[in-house]
């Protein structure tokens, strides 16, 4: 090997030399891991959030909602068919955000009148929606041929119908004027993945599920043209999440940890942080020119095709 691969193989980020430390604890549950340092402004200031899918402990919407809390939001609902740790995280939120309003709901992002009961609830305590982020959803690992019509619509109907349904009935939320929000605006975010973009990065089902939100983002977008009502999509990759804690947990009981993401050129996971960052950007006015994409936060994993280093040939 030359000297030149030589020097770029030792030359390894910091993410790869050391660990990341440890965040403590929450009432028995863990905090946040970050990657990133503190937020420069307060950038969704006096808003209005709606996040979906916000239970898991080491989820995308428990660490959005955090990001929007503390960068300034007036009020945040919580929301998850789960509703085992809504509670301890509104207290924590409260703890660390006393002046942020935290409202908790339990409801199917799926179900129609669940979700247009929680936008009108936004509307008429507080006469605004700014941000709704749709982020629930789930996974499967079954092969297409052995996944049932049934499953199949089971998971487009929780990944796909309620993206469907935040947009619908946000947008028209998001469209409501007054004294203090003169023009219609808002930010709809819906999490997609990075197998809604390319192939073999999740099952069938779940890919299919995830290119739909994609496009429901993009021409939701253009059907909201000079509303400044923007739509996009956030495609993860392989980041630590309650849904992939099963895979993070079997590669540590066999050492093997560091060899997820290794496909991607960081080579390694993520923590949910670190797309929860790319969330309050998109819901930010930061993000004013920023509409109908689908922005991949997967390390580069989607820049390229997929190998395995050393092994071109």
């Amino acid at each position: 090997m030359t000297s030149a691969p030589k020097q770029r193989l030792q030359a390894l980020s910091e993410q790869l030399s050391k660990p990341l430390d440890d965040p403590g604890t929450f009432e028995n549950i863990p905090k946040i891991r970050r990657i990133a340092g503190d937020s420069a402004n307060q950038r969704v200031k006096g808003k209005v959030v709606i996040v979906t899918g916000t239970n898991s402990l080491i989820g995308i919407g428990r660490a959005s909602a955090h990001q929007f809390a503390h960068n300034g939001a007036k009020a945040i609902f919580l929301c998850d068919y789960n509703d085992q740790y809504l509670d301890v995280h509104k207290r924590e939120l409260n703890s660390l955000y006393p002046e942020v309003d935290v409202q908790i709901r339990k409801f199917d992002a799926a179900d129609e009148g669940s979700v247009k009961s929680v936008v009108q609830e936004a509307l008429d305590k507080y006469g605004r929606l700014d941000i709704m982020f749709a982020n629930a959803g789930i996974s499967s690992m079954k092969l297409f041929y052995d996944a049932s019509g049934e499953e199949f619509m089971n998971m487009m109907r929780t990944n796909t119908l309620s993206v469907f349904l935040a947009a619908k009935y946000a947008a028209k939320a998001m469209m409501k004027t007054s004294k203090d929000k003169p023009y219609p605006a808002g930010s709809i975010i819906a999490t997609a993945s990075v197998a809604g973009l390319r192939s073999n990065a999740g099952p069938t089902d779940y890919s299919a599920s995830k290119a739909a939100v994609i496009s429901i983002m993009q021409t939701a977008a253009y059907q909201l043209a000079g509303t400044g009502i923007r739509c996009n999509a956030l495609c993860p990759g392989v980041i630590e999440t309650g849904m992939t804690k099963g895979m993070y947990d079997m590669a540590r009981e066999r050492g093997t940890e560091k060899k997820i993401g290794q496909l991607n050129p960081l080579k390694r996971g993520a923590v949910a942080d670190e797309v929860a960052r790319v969330a309050l950007f998109l819901g930010s006015d930061e993000a004013s020119y920023v509409n109908g994409q689908a922005w991949a936060v997967c390390g580069g994993l989607s820049a390229g095709h997929p190998f395995v280093p050393g092994k071109l040939a």
